[in-house]
Protein backbone atom coordinates (compact mmCIF):
# COMPACT_ATOMS: atom_id res chain seq x y z
CA UNK A 1 0.00 0.00 0.00
CA UNK A 2 1.17 3.14 -0.51
CA UNK A 3 0.11 5.91 2.23
CA UNK A 4 -0.07 9.85 1.40
CA UNK A 5 -0.53 13.00 3.07
CA UNK A 6 -2.30 15.51 1.40
CA UNK A 7 -4.16 19.07 0.69
CA UNK A 8 -6.75 19.59 -1.56
CA UNK A 9 -9.10 22.65 -1.07
CA UNK A 10 -7.03 23.69 1.59
CA UNK A 11 -8.15 20.60 3.69
CA UNK A 12 -5.68 18.18 5.20
CA UNK A 13 -5.94 14.52 4.49
CA UNK A 14 -4.40 10.95 4.14
CA UNK A 15 -5.26 8.84 1.90
CA UNK A 16 -4.41 5.33 0.19
CA UNK A 17 -2.94 5.99 -3.33
CA UNK A 18 -4.14 3.47 -5.87
CA UNK A 19 -2.39 4.03 -9.69
CA UNK A 20 -3.20 7.43 -10.68
CA UNK A 21 -5.73 8.79 -7.96
CA UNK A 22 -5.67 8.46 -4.82
CA UNK A 23 -8.43 7.71 -1.56
CA UNK A 24 -9.10 10.04 1.60
CA UNK A 25 -9.73 7.52 4.70
CA UNK A 26 -11.81 10.08 5.74
CA UNK A 27 -14.24 8.22 3.38
CA UNK A 28 -13.43 4.87 5.60
CA UNK A 29 -14.05 6.60 8.92
CA UNK A 30 -10.64 7.27 9.58
CA UNK A 31 -10.59 11.11 10.37
CA UNK A 32 -6.87 11.08 11.57
CA UNK A 33 -4.50 13.75 9.28
CA UNK A 34 -1.27 12.38 11.18
CA UNK A 35 0.64 9.46 9.65
CA UNK A 36 2.44 9.20 13.02
CA UNK A 37 -1.58 8.41 13.88
CA UNK A 38 -1.42 5.31 11.65
CA UNK A 39 1.71 3.81 12.38
CA UNK A 40 1.24 3.82 15.73
CA UNK A 41 -2.32 2.07 15.48
CA UNK A 42 -0.02 -1.06 14.79
CA UNK A 43 -0.68 -4.22 11.55
CA UNK A 44 -4.93 -4.41 12.72
CA UNK A 45 -4.93 -0.49 11.40
CA UNK A 46 -3.18 -1.06 7.56
CA UNK A 47 -5.29 -4.35 7.44
CA UNK A 48 -8.56 -2.47 8.03
CA UNK A 49 -7.76 0.45 5.15
CA UNK A 50 -6.24 -2.13 3.27
CA UNK A 51 -9.49 -3.81 3.43
CA UNK A 52 -11.74 -0.91 3.27
CA UNK A 53 -10.42 0.96 0.03
CA UNK A 54 -10.36 -1.99 -2.18
CA UNK A 55 -13.27 -1.38 -3.39
CA UNK A 56 -12.81 1.90 -4.28
CA UNK A 57 -12.76 2.43 -7.88
CA UNK A 58 -13.47 6.74 -7.65
CA UNK A 59 -11.03 8.65 -5.77
CA UNK A 60 -9.31 12.12 -6.21
CA UNK A 61 -6.53 12.27 -9.19
CA UNK A 62 -3.68 12.85 -8.22
CA UNK A 63 -2.92 15.56 -10.73
CA UNK A 64 -5.82 17.15 -8.31
CA UNK A 65 -3.85 17.38 -4.91
CA UNK A 66 -0.75 18.99 -3.57
CA UNK A 67 1.37 16.09 -1.76
CA UNK A 68 2.78 16.90 1.59
CA UNK A 69 6.03 15.48 3.38
CA UNK A 70 4.11 11.96 4.79
CA UNK A 71 5.30 12.57 8.09
CA UNK A 72 7.33 14.73 10.56
CA UNK A 73 9.58 11.93 12.29
CA UNK A 74 10.85 12.28 15.82
CA UNK A 75 14.16 11.52 14.73
CA UNK A 76 15.58 11.99 11.04
CA UNK A 77 19.28 10.10 10.79
CA UNK A 78 21.51 9.76 7.96
CA UNK A 79 23.93 7.32 6.91
CA UNK A 80 27.03 8.22 5.18
CA UNK A 81 29.51 6.63 3.05
CA UNK A 82 26.85 3.47 2.55
CA UNK A 83 27.65 2.57 -1.12
CA UNK A 84 31.08 1.19 -1.91
CA UNK A 85 31.78 3.25 -4.82
CA UNK A 86 30.28 6.23 -2.55
CA UNK A 87 33.13 5.59 -0.10
CA UNK A 88 35.40 5.21 -3.00
CA UNK A 89 34.18 9.29 -3.79
CA UNK A 90 34.69 10.10 -0.28
CA UNK A 91 38.19 9.11 0.03
CA UNK A 92 39.06 11.21 -3.13
CA UNK A 93 38.24 14.17 -1.54
CA UNK A 94 40.02 13.13 1.45
CA UNK A 95 37.37 12.02 3.91
CA UNK A 96 38.39 8.77 6.20
CA UNK A 97 35.92 6.53 5.80
CA UNK A 98 35.47 4.30 8.83
CA UNK A 99 34.89 0.38 9.57
CA UNK A 100 32.46 1.43 11.67
CA UNK A 101 28.82 3.29 10.36
CA UNK A 102 28.83 6.65 10.13
CA UNK A 103 25.52 8.50 11.13
CA UNK A 104 24.25 12.30 11.87
CA UNK A 105 21.29 13.77 12.69
CA UNK A 106 18.59 15.93 9.97
CA UNK A 107 17.12 18.23 12.13
CA UNK A 108 13.23 17.45 11.42
CA UNK A 109 12.80 22.00 10.39
CA UNK A 110 14.28 20.38 7.11
CA UNK A 111 11.71 18.26 6.63
CA UNK A 112 10.07 18.83 2.84
CA UNK A 113 7.22 18.26 0.87
CA UNK A 114 8.30 15.89 -2.61
CA UNK A 115 7.88 18.33 -4.78
CA UNK A 116 8.48 22.15 -2.72
CA UNK A 117 11.11 24.66 -3.66
CA UNK A 118 14.50 24.20 -1.81
CA UNK A 119 15.80 27.28 -0.77
CA UNK A 120 19.65 27.56 -0.79
CA UNK A 121 20.36 29.43 2.09
CA UNK A 122 23.80 30.52 2.81
CA UNK A 123 25.77 27.74 1.26
CA UNK A 124 28.02 28.22 -2.07
CA UNK A 125 27.99 24.72 -2.45
CA UNK A 126 24.02 22.97 -2.49
CA UNK A 127 24.56 19.38 -3.53
CA UNK A 128 22.07 16.40 -3.71
CA UNK A 129 22.13 12.73 -2.61
CA UNK A 130 19.41 10.33 -3.38
CA UNK A 131 18.36 8.14 -0.53
CA UNK A 132 16.16 5.57 0.79
CA UNK A 133 14.64 6.40 3.56
CA UNK A 134 13.13 3.49 5.99
CA UNK A 135 10.14 4.23 8.24
CA UNK A 136 10.41 2.57 11.65
CA UNK A 137 6.92 1.00 12.74
CA UNK A 138 8.11 -0.39 16.55
CA UNK A 139 9.47 1.01 19.46
CA UNK A 140 13.07 -0.94 18.69
CA UNK A 141 15.76 -1.11 21.32
CA UNK A 142 18.60 -3.64 20.99
CA UNK A 143 17.16 -5.71 17.96
CA UNK A 144 19.64 -8.01 16.14
CA UNK A 145 19.48 -7.94 12.68
CA UNK A 146 17.74 -10.60 11.16
CA UNK A 147 14.66 -9.40 13.55
CA UNK A 148 14.83 -5.76 12.42
CA UNK A 149 12.89 -5.75 9.48
CA UNK A 150 9.71 -6.68 11.10
CA UNK A 151 9.58 -3.35 13.27
CA UNK A 152 9.68 -1.17 9.95
CA UNK A 153 6.49 0.37 8.66
CA UNK A 154 7.86 1.26 5.15
CA UNK A 155 9.77 3.27 2.79
CA UNK A 156 9.98 6.56 1.12
CA UNK A 157 12.69 8.84 -0.48
CA UNK A 158 14.67 11.18 0.82
CA UNK A 159 16.72 14.10 -1.27
CA UNK A 160 19.63 14.42 1.47
CA UNK A 161 20.28 18.18 0.57
CA UNK A 162 23.73 18.91 1.57
CA UNK A 163 25.43 22.18 2.39
CA UNK A 164 28.88 21.53 1.56
CA UNK A 165 30.70 24.33 2.69
CA UNK A 166 28.80 23.86 6.09
CA UNK A 167 28.67 20.43 6.66
CA UNK A 168 32.51 20.22 7.63
CA UNK A 169 31.40 22.95 10.29
CA UNK A 170 31.07 20.47 13.00
CA UNK A 171 32.54 16.89 12.89
CA UNK A 172 28.71 15.50 13.03
CA UNK A 173 27.85 17.12 9.77
CA UNK A 174 24.46 18.44 11.13
CA UNK A 175 24.94 21.70 10.26
CA UNK A 176 25.63 21.01 6.65
CA UNK A 177 22.51 18.42 6.45
CA UNK A 178 19.66 20.39 8.08
CA UNK A 179 19.29 23.62 6.25
CA UNK A 180 15.42 24.34 6.26
CA UNK A 181 13.98 22.77 3.17
CA UNK A 182 16.39 20.74 2.84
CA UNK A 183 14.77 17.63 3.37
CA UNK A 184 12.22 16.37 0.97
CA UNK A 185 10.59 12.96 1.44
CA UNK A 186 7.83 11.03 0.03
CA UNK A 187 6.07 11.19 -2.32
CA UNK A 188 4.43 8.77 -0.15
CA UNK A 189 5.10 5.76 1.72
CA UNK A 190 5.03 1.95 0.72
CA UNK A 191 4.19 -0.44 3.22
CA UNK A 192 7.22 -2.33 3.90
CA UNK A 193 5.18 -5.32 2.61
CA UNK A 194 4.68 -4.45 -0.44
CA UNK A 195 8.93 -4.28 -0.95
CA UNK A 196 9.86 -6.47 1.09
CA UNK A 197 12.51 -7.17 3.90
CA UNK A 198 15.87 -5.85 2.52
CA UNK A 199 15.14 -4.42 -0.86
CA UNK A 200 17.23 -4.79 -3.40
CA UNK A 201 16.13 -1.96 -5.79
CA UNK A 202 17.04 0.49 -8.40
CA UNK A 203 17.76 4.01 -7.26
CA UNK A 204 19.20 7.06 -9.21
CA UNK A 205 19.01 11.08 -9.13
CA UNK A 206 18.87 13.26 -12.11
CA UNK A 207 20.06 17.31 -12.50
CA UNK A 208 17.76 19.04 -15.53
CA UNK A 209 17.27 15.35 -16.60
CA UNK A 210 21.23 14.81 -16.58
CA UNK A 211 21.38 11.00 -14.68
CA UNK A 212 24.18 11.86 -11.74
CA UNK A 213 23.83 9.27 -10.04
CA UNK A 214 22.71 5.93 -11.00
CA UNK A 215 23.05 2.21 -8.59
CA UNK A 216 21.21 -0.49 -6.94
CA UNK A 217 20.71 -0.68 -3.08
CA UNK A 218 22.42 -3.84 -3.24
CA UNK A 219 25.10 -2.22 -3.01
CA UNK A 220 25.06 -1.23 0.73
CA UNK A 221 28.07 -1.71 2.81
CA UNK A 222 25.82 -1.84 6.06
CA UNK A 223 22.73 -3.60 5.18
CA UNK A 224 19.02 -2.45 6.58
CA UNK A 225 19.04 -4.92 9.24
CA UNK A 226 22.78 -4.09 10.55
CA UNK A 227 21.87 0.02 10.74
CA UNK A 228 19.19 -1.06 12.48
CA UNK A 229 20.82 -3.38 14.75
CA UNK A 230 23.50 -0.94 15.22
CA UNK A 231 21.47 2.35 16.10
CA UNK A 232 18.97 0.70 18.30
CA UNK A 233 22.18 -0.85 20.83
CA UNK A 234 22.69 2.90 21.61
CA UNK A 235 19.49 4.64 21.63
CA UNK A 236 15.54 3.75 21.28
CA UNK A 237 14.13 3.91 17.83
CA UNK A 238 10.27 5.28 17.94
CA UNK A 239 7.83 4.55 15.68
CA UNK A 240 7.80 7.21 12.74
CA UNK A 241 11.80 7.78 13.22
CA UNK A 242 13.19 7.39 9.56
CA UNK A 243 16.60 5.98 8.63
CA UNK A 244 17.96 7.89 5.40
CA UNK A 245 20.18 4.90 4.48
CA UNK A 246 23.05 6.51 2.39
CA UNK A 247 23.77 7.54 -1.44
CA UNK A 248 25.17 6.21 -4.23
CA UNK A 249 28.32 7.61 -6.43
CA UNK A 250 27.84 10.78 -8.47
CA UNK A 251 27.34 13.02 -5.74
CA UNK A 252 28.22 17.20 -7.24
CA UNK A 253 30.92 17.75 -4.85
CA UNK A 254 32.90 14.57 -6.27
CA UNK A 255 32.90 16.25 -9.75
CA UNK A 256 36.39 17.29 -11.61
CA UNK A 257 35.25 20.36 -11.30
CA UNK A 258 33.05 19.75 -8.75
CA UNK A 259 28.94 20.45 -10.05
CA UNK A 260 26.88 22.30 -7.11
CA UNK A 261 23.16 22.91 -7.68
CA UNK A 262 22.42 26.63 -8.79
CA UNK A 263 18.71 28.50 -8.73
CA UNK A 264 16.55 26.93 -11.36
CA UNK A 265 18.06 23.77 -11.54
CA UNK A 266 15.53 20.97 -10.99
CA UNK A 267 16.65 17.39 -9.29
CA UNK A 268 14.48 14.49 -9.66
CA UNK A 269 14.75 11.52 -7.36
CA UNK A 270 13.88 8.10 -8.25
CA UNK A 271 13.71 4.93 -6.59
CA UNK A 272 12.09 1.62 -7.73
CA UNK A 273 8.60 -0.10 -6.35
CA UNK A 274 8.23 3.49 -5.16
CA UNK A 275 8.18 6.06 -7.38
CA UNK A 276 9.88 9.87 -7.21
CA UNK A 277 10.21 13.17 -6.24
CA UNK A 278 11.43 16.61 -7.75
CA UNK A 279 12.54 19.52 -6.47
CA UNK A 280 13.46 22.84 -8.09
CA UNK A 281 16.04 25.08 -6.45
CA UNK A 282 14.91 28.81 -5.71
CA UNK A 283 16.42 31.97 -6.34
Amino acid sequence: MKLARYCIADKLHLGVVDKDHIISLSRIGIETTSMLDIIESGPDMLERIAGETAGIDDGTAIEAVELLAPLRPRKFLGLGMNYRRHADEARKLGIAVPDNQVWFNKQTSCINAPFGGIEPGVTEKLDYEVELGVVMGRTTKSVKSPDAYAHIFGYLIVNDISARDWQFHSPTFTLGKSFDTHGPIGPWIVTADEIGEDPKVNIRSLVNGEVRQSSNTDEFIHSIGDQIEYLSTAFTLEPGDILSTGTPEGVGAAMNPPRFLIPGDVVRCEIEGIGAIENRIAG
